[in-house]
This record gives structure tokens, sequence and C-alpha cells, in this order.
């Protein structure tokens, strides 16, 4: 650019206006290539301008020519082919045969952008013609490799795969090592479209080779993209995202703003695979933005398709048709045919989704109808497919059954491995419904044979969980177990490779319960109790047991091992799960001896159990005879059945989702007597994760120290709420100041800053303070700020990630916040900031599940830490406190005292913690 303005402005000076034209159309041409196409097309017309006042008829051709190919960049595929039909009458004007391959080559590629692959194979096939006449080797190749795209465009992979080897010939003959490149690329993104996606790796590794060999950057960038496409195809998302991570970093270093958007749509992709679809939606944003930023809009329909389909994952159908009818309004405005069809398949997902599959079945017979006429047989294929679901759907499945086969006749004809698998599953599916699993199995057979072959990890996953389904529906019960044991097996072998991350881990989880939920499952059906408790424990709370064995470094620990030391004989322990319609409960005694009980329950259970509605009903001004109801229900299905095993004076409770939430203490059994009356009463998320935090090195939690905070300077609105000051926050921590010998932070020194640098240096953590109501991140005081800065919720939420990356080494974290025991229910367990405290290395945790009377809470601490001090464990201190607000006139009620509850390991405080002020 530099060495272009320098002969822009010579030859002003020197009033050539030829050179200066040449010099914008330059200029302009370079602002192509860094993805700023406004200003190149601003510099091209200029161009055009002064070739048409000199009337230099080559260097007008040649800026219709640029003008075209920047319209095309931004998307605007009209008015490129219009810009490069002017450039195609010049050059034949001008009997410039070279000039006019050019324009049937850049035609060819308008074209097969709009959708219209016929006449994309047209233009490329005169520019072939061409070349070869005028001896264009070079220009031969690249009418190669577009007949290669566009025939791949069409789903006619076998003749792709011909053009590319021919360009790849070509290009070994010419010794251009960047076309060789190029052609290694594109036979990798037609294996890719194959299905053979260790191939497409294999030749997006050639090709990154030649590209650092050339040190060409764009090359080295686009290698990237497509190997983190293989990987990702393959279920290394840990490559994967590396990969793109890469070709970011690229994109900025040099400038290209269409680069840095699709390595944003690429991430975007890899995070939903992942279900983490928050940081999807985060990734296609940011698409969307440097799209529109650039003018883009062919990419800005793809940000919308991809924003849509987020949206539809996370369930809210509403804005998935809002984004997807975007799309199909730019794709209809720039003429991009192919892309409207993707557009009515995504809107008719949408209409299934909602429940109305006639409405589905409209669009998807509209995108099938687009799929004809442009010649796109991938589309028609994946139409076929759609439509096949959609009649599904409405219960026409023989009708269903004739789509699915056209899908698997194109896929097969085409040779599309990948299609081919999506086919069998589809069929399997509706033989399944049938009730012909024999049928069934055979399909999801050859879905499973095609995985392996293509190393589709993910699809080999389902199809051993879609045969374990068929097999448990054929009453073969081993095969069934065999099945769902190495989809599960394949799985966890996949979350190895999420990078550590602790989100994407739990979002892993939820996307592949089924699988997990129903290997125990069977199990249960052959008798194989003690079988069934050891893989219903190895699916929960995966994502914190990888959390603490990392904090601890611990090697992998065999629950099956160690379950008769897992625990203090004199501890019962109570597995739950939740069934379709049962409760499964295992109860494990003296010696590692395993009871199991299954108990029936209906719906109204089940809604009883939800935490809204319970602690809507506990919480309530007064003790309720429908709360009092629901603590004699929830003793009668969750104790009742195991009374008779509960041998010991503590007991621990291992719960299943949203039975996690549930006010053990408070159950109440036919005498009226609440069950920590005569029990007490602890939590874990899992055996494996407490069996980690028991045996963790002896040296690493603190074994003196305490951080107190109450009643953090904050009066303004968090997330829709108003929240004032805590004065019995405030005297509950000077309280227990006093009663440790402890300065505790209050007021504006309970800033988040104060609290992160001391959270990883003492024994015990007490917070009471405004928690909130979805996870239990607490408010504290904001960070001092300078008066002009504007106080964001990062200056003073203390969050679930702060919490995780703080090291936390105390041995009690105490939380007396509302609902600081509260989270996102998912596979993984209860995802909220006391588990992150668990998974920061805290060794008990006492929190409350709901909201807590600020004055009841202050005489239930001050009598929990007077136990505490005197010698008593935890859950010791936790039971007589609550005994003595049962027993007190003032704050008997449930609410102020059964929300309270102890999760993770039951200890005492060491000697000398008071001697040691935070």
């Amino acid at each position: 650019m530099n060495y272009h303005e320098l002969h822009l402005r010579i030859s002003k000076e020197i009033e050539d206006k030829s050179g200066e034209g040449t010099a914008y159309g330059n200029m302009g041409t370079v602002y192509q290539n860094l993805g700023k196409f406004e200003d190149a097309i601003e510099l091209l017309k200029k161009h055009l301008k002064i070739a048409k006042l000199v009337g230099d008829r080559h260097g007008e051709a040649s800026a219709y020519s640029n003008l075209g190919n920047a319209l095309y960049s931004l998307g605007d595929l009209r008015r490129a082919v219009e810009y490069h039909e002017l450039h195609l009458r010049i050059v034949t004007e001008l009997g410039d045969k070279a000039g006019k391959g050019r324009a049937y080559g850049n035609l060819g590629n308008a074209y097969c952008s709009l959708g219209d692959f016929a006449k994309a194979i047209s233009y490329h096939s005169l520019y072939l013609k061409i070349a070869k006449e005028v001896g264009d080797k070079d220009g031969e190749g690249r009418a190669y490799a577009n007949l290669g795209i566009a025939h791949q465009k069409l789903g006619d992979y076998k003749v792709a795969l011909e053009y590319h080897n021919l360009h790849l010939k070509i290009t070994k003959e010419t010794g251009d090592r960047a076309g060789e490149g190029g052609a290694f690329a594109n036979l990798g993104n037609v294996f890719n479209s194959l299905g053979d996606f260790n191939k497409a790796k294999e030749y997006h590794t050639i090709h990154l080779q030649i590209a650092k060999e050339l040190g060409d950057k764009p090359a080295v960038s686009q290698a990237y993209a497509n190997l983190g496409v293989a990987y990702s195809n393959l279920g290394d998302f840990k490559k994967a995202i590396w990969h793109q991570e890469l070709v970011l970093g690229i994109a900025k270093e040099v400038g290209d703003k269409v680069a840095e958007g699709c390595a944003y749509a690429n991430l975007g992709n890899n995070h939903s695979s992942l279900g983490d679809l928050e940081r999807a939606l985060e990734y296609h944003n940011k698409h969307l933005s440097i799209a529109s930023e650039v003018g883009d809009k062919a990419g800005e329909g793809h940000a919308y398709s991809n924003i849509g389909n987020d949206y539809f994952s996370l369930g809210d159908r509403e804005r998935a048709l809002e984004y997807h009818n975007r799309h199909l309004t730019i794709a209809k405005e720039v003429g991009d045919k192919a892309g409207e069809g993707r557009a009515y398949a995504n809107l008719g997902n949408d209409y299934f989704s909602l429940g109305d599959p006639e409405k589905a079945l409209e669009f998807h017979m509209r995108h099938l109808s687009i799929t004809k006429d442009v010649g796109d047989r991938a589309g028609e294929g994946n139409a076929y497919a759609n439509i096949g679901n959609a009649f599904f759907s409405l219960g026409v499945y023989q009708k269903a059954i004739e789509y699915f086969q056209l899908h698997l006749t194109f896929a097969l004809e085409v040779k599309d491995v990948a299609e081919e698998g999506s086919a069998y599953t589809n069929l399997g599916n509706a033989y399944g419904v049938l009730g012909d699993f024999k049928k069934a199995l055979n399909y999801y057979k050859k879905q499973l044979n095609i995985a392996m072959e293509i190393g589709d990890r993910p699809s080999e996953g389902h199809a051993y969980a879609n045969l374990g389904n068929a097999y448990l529906n054929l009453g073969k019960l081993c095969e069934s177990e065999c099945c769902y044991k190495s989809s599960v097996r394949l799985f966890d072998s996949m979350r190895e490779h999420l990078l550590d991350k602790d989100e994407w881990k739990i979002s892993w989880r939820d996307l592949h319960n089924q699988a997990y939920t129903s290997f125990w499952k069977v199990q249960l059906k052959q008798g194989k109790v003690r079988e069934a408790l050891f893989t219903a424990e190895q699916g929960r709370a995966q994502a914190l047991a990888d959390l603490l064995k990392l904090r601890h470094c611990f090697d992998e620990v065999s629950l099956v091992k160690d379950i008769e030391t897992l625990l203090d004989t004199t501890t019962t322990v109570v597995f739950m799960s939740i069934g379709h319609n049962d409760i499964n409960l295992w109860v494990l005694g003296e010696g590692g001896s395993v009871q199991f009980t299954q108990v029936e329950v209906d719906k109204d259970f089940f809604q009883m159990v939800s935490v809204s509605a319970w602690w809507r009903c506990c919480c309530s001004c007064v003790e309720t005879v429908e709360s009092e109801c629901r603590l004699r229900t929830f003793y009668k299905f969750l104790i009742a059945p195991i009374k008779e095993y509960i041998t010991s004076q503590e007991i621990l409770f291992v719960p299943d989702g949203p039975l996690f939430m549930l006010p053990y203490a408070a159950f109440k059994d036919h005498r009226g007597k609440f069950l920590s009356e005569y029990l007490r009463i602890r939590l874990t998320p899992s055996l494996t994760s407490l069996k980690l935090i028991v045996d963790c090195p002896k040296n690493y939690h603190c074994d003196s120290g305490a951080l107190l905070v109450g009643d953090p300077s904050i009066e303004f609105c968090w997330k829709g709420n108003y929240f004032s000051r805590l004065p019995y926050a405030r005297e509950e921590v000077e309280m227990i100041g006093r009663i440790l010998k402890v300065k505790p932070l209050t007021g504006e020194e309970a800033t988040k800053r104060e609290v992160l640098e001391r959270l990883s240096s003492v024994a015990l953590i007490h917070i009471a303070a405004h928690g909130s109501t979805e996870n239990g991140e607490i408010a504290l005081s904001p960070n001092p700020t300078r008066s002009s800065e504007v106080v964001t919720e990062e200056d003073f939420i203390l969050t679930m990630a702060d919490v995780l990356q703080a090291n936390v080494r105390a041995r009690l974290v105490v939380l007396t916040c509302c609902h600081s025991g509260r989270g996102e229910i998912k596979a993984e367990g209860v995802v909220g900031i006391a588990r992150a405290f668990l998974g920061s290395g805290a060794s008990s945790l006492l929190v409350s599940l709901g909201t807590v009377d600020d004055e009841a809470t202050f005489e239930l601490m001050k009598s929990f830490y007077q136990y505490l001090v005197d010698g008593k464990s935890v859950s010791e201190s936790l039971s007589f406190a609550q005994k003595f607000l049962r027993e007190s006139e003032e704050f008997s009620d449930v609410k102020h005292w059964a929300p309270f509850a102890v999760i993770g390991n039951d200890l005492t405080l060491f000697e000398g913690l008071e001697n040691h002020s935070a």
C-alpha cells in the first residue's frame, strides 16, 4: 500500500491520469485483500472513472473485473455479475482472449455462489476452453479447480475429485507451489464432504506444509481453518478449537477482517457442537458484527443462520425464527438461491420444533424445490431427510420411510458416507417406532460401521446408544448393556479433548445424558444392583471430579475398588437416581454392603420436588398445611422405603438433579418428627468427588486463619432486583469475629478485590451477603474506581469463574447468603457457587438452599459457631444449631432452619484458627 500511494502521488504530480487510475486500481485490490471492501470499491470506482475519461479500454475492463470481485466478496452477487458481464463485453470487443477467459471464470464463481451451479459449470467450461486455446496452463488449472468446487456444491463428489486432481497435476507440472497447496485444500474439502475426515485431515496438512514453506500467511490461515473443521468432525474438539484460534490470531495480525469473521463463525460452530451454546452465540454475534462492518452481505446472512441455529438449540424457537427469516431476506436480496433453500430448511426445523409439522413440511418442500431448480444434490438429500422427519412427526411413518430411502439413495449415488450414515439412523428410528426392532437394529449397525470407517467418534457414540435401545426393546439385555457401555466409554474419552474447560465438560455431559442413564437402567433390569450403582456414580459430577483431580494432582480413581474404604462405616450413604417414573435408592452400609429399593412415583411428585415449587411453599410467612404435606410426602417416598437400612446416626445423601435441593433436615415421618431430630445429614454431588476431597494431600488445606465477610456496601439494582444493606449480616460476622477473635470485612472494606486476595490463605471462609437466585453468585462491595468509571457486575459480583480460579484452601466455607446452594440443574448436578467452592479446593461447605431470614440466620450461626469451637464437627454443629432454633419460640418454623445444609466433608476445625486474623 505504501508503494501504491507513492505511485499515486507521483502520478498526480506529473499529471499522469492513466497512472493515477492504475494506482487507484492497485490500491483497491490491496484493500480488497485486507477485507476492506467498501474502501476497495471507492478506489476502484475512481480507477473506472479515470479509465473512461482517458479512453483506457483495458483499464476500464480491469476496473470492471476488480469491482465485480469486490462486490462478490461483499456478497452482492447480482451486481458482481453485472460488472463481470461489462468486463466480458469489453475484452470481447478488444479481442482479449485471456481476459475473456478470466471474465468467464469470475462469472462462474458468481453464479456458483448464487446457487446456479449449471450456469457456473457452463462459464468455467468456457474458461477452460480458452485457457487451453491460448496455452494458459495456470488458467487451465484454475478452471479445473473452479469446476471441481461447482461439482462439489452439486453433490457430484466423484467428478469434483477428478477436476481437483487435474488441477493438482498441472500445478506440479508448472511448479506452482501455491496452486498445488490450493489443490490439496480443495481435495481435502471434498473428502470432508464425503465424510472421510481422516483423508481430509491428510490433504489439509499437506496444504499447511506448503503454505508455511512459501510463507503465505493467508494460505496458512486457510489451512488451519480447514484442519479445524476436520478435527471437529473427528470429535477432537481440543485440536479443532486450537486451530481456529490460530486462524483468528493470523487474521488479526494481517488485518484480514473477513478471515477473522470466518474464524469466529467456526469457533461458534465448535462451541455449538460442545453444547456450549452461550459461547457459540457470542462468537456468531462477533462474526455478524464483522460482516456488517465490512458490508459482507453473504457473511451477514450466514451469521444470521448460525445465530438462529444457536437460539434453536437453546430452546428459544421464536428468536430462531426471527434470525432464520433475516437470513432468508438477505439470501433473496443477493440472489443466493442455495442460501434461500437453506433458510427454508432452517425455518422448517423451527416450525417442526414448535409443534407445527404441517408448516415445517411446507418449508422443507420449498427447500426441495429450490435444490432441484439449482441442481443442488447435497441440499436435495438434506431436504429428503427433513421431509421424512416431518412425516415421521405427523405419524405418517410409511411416507417418512419413503423420504428416508430417497435420502439414502442420494447418499449412495454421490458416495457421501456421512449422509449415508445419517439416513441409516433415520430409517432405524422409523422402524423402531413401528416396532420392527430387528430392522432398526440392522440400520443402526450400518450406521455404526460407517461412523467407525470415517472416524466420526460422536456419531459412533450415538450409534452405540441407538443399538443399545434396539437390543433393549428386543429383550437382549446383555447386548444392550455392552452397547451402552461402548457409547459411554466413547463420550468419556472425547471429554478428555475439552481443554480442561469446566463449562464445556458440563455441556458435553448434558448432550449425552441419555446414554449414561440408559446404561445403569439396563443393568438394573438384569438385577445388577451393585454394577448399576457404580455406573450411575461414574456418570455423576464428572466435571467436578476432573477439577478435583487436577487440583489435588490425583491419578484416576476407581470407585469399584475403593467403595469399601470410601467412607467411615458409621455413616449410612443413600445414593439416588431418577428414572422415568421412579426413584432408585441404593443404601451403602457397614462393610460396603449395598441395599437397593425402587420407588414408583407420579408426575405430581416431580412437580413437587421442583425447586421453585418447594421453596415458594416452604418460605411463606407461616408453615402452611401444604408445606407440611410435602414434607411428609418427601419422607414417604425417599426415606420410609429404606428406613430399615439406616443403621447410623449420620446419613450422607448423594441426590440426583432436583433432589439435591430438597430440605432433607425437615422431612417429617409418621410420628411428626423431623429427620434432623435423630440423624445428622450431609450432601455430596458424587461419591467420587467426596473421596477426592477426603483423600486430598494432608498439607493442602490451611490450618489457620479466617476470612469473615458481611454486609458489603451494595445499594442498587442487580438482575432486576433492588438490594439494600444487610444489618444483621454485619452483626452476624462481628459476632463470629468475637468468637474467633478475628476482625471481619464489612461495608466498603468488603470489596471483591479484597475478598479474592484472601480466599486462598485461610482455613475458614464465612460470607454473609446477597446471593443470586439463579446460582448463588455473591454481591460484594464494588472495587474502588475513578469517579468517571461506571461500576459493572465484574467489579462487585463474586462469580463461579472467580471462585474456580481462586485456589481456595479453606477447610470450611460458610455461605449464609440467600440461595448459596442453588444453581442450574444439569446432568453434571447443581451448577452454582457452592460447586465452584468445592471445585476450587474447599473441603466442607455450609450453604443455604433458599431465602433465609436475617435474624434467624444470626441466631443459627451464633449457635453453630459455639458448637464448632467447642470441638464438634460441622454436621454436628449444624444439627445442634437447628435443634436450638426448632425449640425456640420465635424461629421454630421450617423456613428458618431447614434451608441450611452441609455439603462435602465432615470435619472439626484445627486449634489455632482464632489466632490468625484474616
